[in-house]
């Protein structure tokens, strides 16, 4: 066996164990029997809101998508949303990350996108999703002195200047070599995406504002608190170890975001659980919706597209 496959062996054991220990705590300590309590207090008007939120944050992704692409005849905005209903969809439910092959899968199949192109696709948009929710983390960060909030946001966005630049630097194109493929693919993801950062910014930021407003409405608290804990919650996706679909994880990272807001650990978790299924409800509720409609085909084929623009 090599290094490899017995490392993600154990990561896989520690995240079924942690999702066990979760499990196993809810029900010895009877938390499930104060959540529908909970769920009653809040408001409908809280709940509209969020998802309200939610669906304003799967178009922004959907226009991140159709921003990279958009220069490809047979991409339609439309097939875009359904990509990205299922692929979330798909990352919220499947364990281990297992989910994230959906985006790939899905551009192919509906865009005849070579799996390079969309693998280096993939990987812009969670470089872009990491360095964002990072750089907001740096800032809030409670105790972390101004100068050092400072540099660690300019190290990060500083990064992310740079990389995209490495990859679209002239270098010998060698064609053979997965690496040196998927740095091709990667440069021509980030040359066709003009507004790439302000769809991240402007996800990140309706994502974060709806899961802090619903957070705040089940603990009954200010908004701030239920920004630290969604952003804590969200941090936790960042794990190199994450529970089964996330869950264990995301309610620590959000329940220990809350304790400096003297938010106690059970409150916290027991909200964190509470946002946690309400997220999966609207990913799988989206997805299943995109699911049933009838199938989004390109208009024209890829070799059809590419033949046309070539005899104008």
């Amino acid at each position: 066996m090599t290094t490899s496959k017995h490392t993600k062996i154990i990561k896989r054991a520690l995240a079924v164990a942690f999702t066990l220990a979760f499990a196993f705590w809810l029900l010895n300590q009877q938390q499930w029997a104060e959540l529908p309590a909970m769920l009653e207090r809040l408001p409908a008007s809280a709940l509209g809101l969020a998802v309200a939120g939610f669906f304003l944050s799967y178009l922004l992704r959907t226009a991140r998508v159709f921003d990279e692409f958009r220069h490809e005849s047979h991409v339609r905005f439309g097939a875009c949303l359904r990509v990205v209903l299922l692929h979330n969809a798909a990352v919220n439910i499947v364990p281990f990350r297992g989910g994230e092959a959906a985006f790939p899968v899905l551009l192919g199949k509906l865009f005849g996108t070579p799996l390079t192109r969309a693998l280096a696709s993939l990987f812009w948009f969670r470089f872009q999703d990491a360095l964002v929710v990072a750089v907001v983390a740096v800032m809030v960060w409670p105790g972390l002195p101004l100068v050092l909030r400072l540099a660690g946001a300019a190290l990060l966005i500083a990064f992310a200047w740079a990389l995209p630049r490495w990859a679209r630097r002239p270098h010998r194109p060698s064609g053979k070599g997965r690496l040196a493929r998927l740095r091709e693919a990667f440069a021509e993801s980030v040359r066709h995406a003009r507004f790439g950062w302000l769809w991240t910014i402007a996800n990140w930021s309706v994502k974060l504002a709806a899961q802090a407003w619903l957070l705040a409405a089940l603990l009954e608290t200010t908004m701030n608190t239920g920004a630290a804990g969604a952003l804590g919650a969200e941090l936790a996706a960042f794990l190199p170890v994450q529970g089964v679909a996330g869950f264990g994880t995301y309610e620590a990272g959000a329940a220990a975001a809350l304790l400096p807001n003297g938010v106690n650990l059970a409150d916290g978790l027991r909200a964190a659980l509470a946002l946690h299924l309400f997220v999966i409800a609207c990913s799988v509720s989206a997805g299943i919706i995109a699911a049933l409609l009838p199938g989004i085909r390109p208009t024209a084929k890829p070799s059809e597209a590419e033949s046309d623009s070539e005899k104008v």
